[in-house]
């Protein structure tokens, strides 16, 4: 670890012509970069004992690498780090925000779901990276492009409650002629409950009385899910 003098923060432009990642990326492209490097662009400098890429690195590291895992975390518990104030925290987390946010309308601009994967990458920018649960649908036509995504209910840790008459009253006055359930499990885990599937069966006979198919039913757990239509868990018509 680099040392610097008292009350010296060694900024980009201070460092030796290898350890700048501006100029790397300018010059070998941001592909180049590490995660790390990425982030000392954000922050800019590092504190008393720290270059910001070695600053970074420590943050990464408190999640065990994760990006997923950093993008979860608040202003508040960056700023737990020595060398990372209010400011500093907002840049990074406006950026993974923006990854998120991207994410999600690269997904829009396909429209038509096709796969789980596609209902995922509609749903993980709003779901991925919240501490409590969150119960969505995705309402489609009949050639199964995506009408609109709606929030149906907050819950709370460990669970939460969607109320099938709002769900069928929301796809009714869509004309939707399918629908894909999702909610999210806080802790990453990735199997369903029995209420998830009671729920999921109770929603999909009534979706075959009014017309209106349940194709699929998510559960995302940070950034991976499990699809109740690929495990063949899902009620067949």
């Amino acid at each position: 670890m680099k040392t610097y003098p008292e009350n010296e923060k060694k900024s980009i432009k201070q460092w030796a012509e290898d350890d700048r990642p501006r100029e790397k990326m300018l010059s070998k492209g941001k592909a180049s970069l590490s995660d790390a490097e990425l982030i000392a662009i954000l922050i800019g400098s590092g504190n008393t004992n720290e270059s910001a890429v070695e600053l970074s690195r420590r943050i990464l590291n408190s999640v065990a690498d994760n990006l997923v895992e950093l993008s979860r975390l608040s202003v508040a518990e960056l700023t737990r780090f020595k060398g990372i104030g209010e400011a500093k925290a907002i840049s990074i987390v406006a950026a993974l925000e923006l990854g998120r946010r991207r994410r999600s309308a690269e997904a829009q601009e396909r429209k038509a779901i096709k796969s789980s994967n596609d209902a995922f990458e509609y749903f993980y920018a709003s779901l991925a990276d919240l501490h409590y649960e969150q119960f969505w649908i995705m309402l489609l036509n009949q050639s199964h492009k995506v009408i609109r995504i709606v929030q149906v209910s907050d819950g709370g840790l460990s669970g939460t409650v969607a109320d099938p008459k709002r769900i069928f009253k929301l796809a009714i006055e869509s004309n939707a002629a399918a629908m894909i359930l999702c909610h999210n499990h806080p802790s990453g885990q990735l199997k369903a409950s029995d209420a998830d599937i009671n729920l999921t069966k109770k929603l999909a006979k009534s979706g075959d009385l009014l017309d209106i198919r349940v194709v699929d039913h998510l559960i995302i757990g940070h950034d991976n899910y499990l699809s109740f239509a690929d495990e063949g868990m899902l009620p067949i018509s």
